[in-house]
This record gives structure tokens, sequence and C-alpha cells, in this order.
């Protein structure tokens, strides 16, 4: 019997690449728009900044149990953002890969919004963030299996079950921490009160967004608002939790104003690539 041939991670690699500018076929520069890229960037952003953060827990959680679900929450979110930074990067036609896209952009060309790049805090601040981010794109990829670009509802549809259980996750740590000890409590409300401030963001549609809203491209996130608003009330209640008011809104992710925070990630996110570029992983 002849051997069969071996297949590398990168040969599976060229392959999704070759079928993804397939199915953009021969599309011409002429032919998008710069907002259809720059969303792109927004999707993947997202999902690779908190990717990196969720990183960052490895070794670290309360427990081997949770140190897995964060690490496997962390490769879904990878995997979602290859995909996304890959069709961007194909659909601008410059020749950059999704990871040049995510290790050679400066934090200023960076369009995630700034709760996925806050700190991770104590474990109660870490699942405030990913319940706020999870639940807000449960929704938003639900909407996107819809969307008229056709590989943007293909990688939509297979996060929508990844992020289904990252949300159920989230919010069943929520309950666990708001409804136990003292302690847990304090630290789950601190841990929200951290990242409310940066909630409206996740909401806003910009004019670029707004054109491609009207193309059926992206997600009306005004739609998204309500039910995402009635999961964070129904957690709370199990939770024993009180829903503060929102307080004023901090913004700027989306156009590449950054916290701080974002440049020390980037930093240790960044390092290799950088200083071995030619280097194969």
């Amino acid at each position: 019997m002849p051997s069969l041939p071996t297949i590398s991670p990168e040969d599976v690699r060229t392959a999704e690449r070759a079928r993804h500018h397939g199915a953009i076929g021969d599309m011409r520069a002429a032919e998008w728009h710069p907002a259809h890229f720059d969303y792109l960037l927004r999707l993947g952003d997202d999902s690779l900044i908190l990717a990196q953060r969720l990183a960052e827990w490895c070794g670290h959680a309360p427990s081997v149990e949770v140190d897995l679900s964060l690490a496997n929450m962390g490769l879904d979110l990878i995997g979602q953002a290859t995909l996304f930074l890959d069709h961007a990067g194909a659909l601008e036609g410059k020749g950059r890969t999704g990871d040049a896209l995510a290790f050679h952009r400066d934090v200023l060309a960076f369009r995630n919004c700034l709760l996925v790049e806050q700190p991770n805090g104590d474990f109660a601040q870490t699942i405030a963030r990913h319940f706020l981010f999870a639940t807000y794109c449960l929704g938003l990829f639900q909407a996107l299996t819809r969307s008229t670009d056709p590989r943007i509802a293909e990688i939509a549809a297979k996060a929508v079950k990844e992020v289904t259980y990252h949300a159920d996750l989230a919010a069943d740590w929520v309950v666990r921490l708001g409804d136990g000890t003292e302690e847990s409590r304090d630290r789950m409300i601190a841990g929200f009160d951290w990242h409310w401030r940066f909630v409206e963001e996740l909401f806003d549609q910009d004019e670029l967004e707004q054109s491609l809203v009207a193309q059926g491209i992206a997600a009306d996130r005004a739609a998204l608002r309500p039910a995402f608003d009635a999961a964070l009330a129904r957690t709370f209640v199990e939770a024993k939790l009180e829903l503060p008011p929102l307080p004023y809104a901090i913004r700027g992710g989306r156009v590449g104003h950054h916290s701080e925070h974002l440049g020390h990630l980037l930093a240790t996110m960044q390092f290799l690539p950088r200083t071995y570029p030619d280097a194969k992983w």
C-alpha cells in the first residue's frame, strides 16, 4: 500500500487561503471601498487583542479547569481574528496576510474597541470584560451570518457556535461570583465598574459602518442593543447584582485612539515576529 502524503499545517493554511481568494473571485481594487477593509480590521482586531489578553492567564488562572477554559476561548478568538484579517488582506490586494496585519501594524493602525485592550485585573475583572464582549459578539455574529459578503457570513456562522459557549460560561461565572461570598460579590462589582465606561463604544456606528449597513455587509449595531441589555439584566438578576447607570462613555478605539494598555500589549505580542521577520512559525 503506498504511503499517504504528509500534510503540514502550512499546507492546510495555503489551501484555505487559495479557497478564500477563489471566493473573492476576480474582484478588482476599484470595486471595493476602504470602508470594507476597515470594518474587517475592526472585527479581527477585537478578537485578536482579547485573545492576547486571555493568553496572559495561562498558568495563572484560579484552577486548571478555568485555565483551560480561558485558553480555549483565546484560541477561538485567534481563529476568528485570523479569518477576518486574512480576508481583509486578500480584499486589500497588497499582499498582506492576516499575520502581517497582526504583527506589523503600529498601535495607531489598530481598530479594536477599548474594552478588549483593558488589563485583566483579577479573575472577576476578566470575567466582567468577557461577559460584556461575548454577549455583544453573540448578537453581532448572529446578524453577520446574513451579511452580503459571503466570506463574512461564513466566518460569522462558525463564530456563533464558539461565542455562544463564551457568553454562557462568562454569564455562569458572573452568577457564581455575584451570588457567592461577600468578597466575590465585591470583586465582581468592581470588575464591572472598571468596564462600564467602554460599553457604549461597542454599539457606536460611524458613517463608515452606516454605508456598509446600507449594502448589507455590516450589522446594524443599534439593532443589537435590546438583546444585549436584556441578557445583561437577566444575568444580573440571577447574580443578585444591581445594574448601575452607565458612566460617561470613553471612545476612540475604532479610529486608532487607544489607551496606554494596547501599546504594552503589542510590544509583547509583536516582539518575536518583528525581531525575526523572516522566521516561519
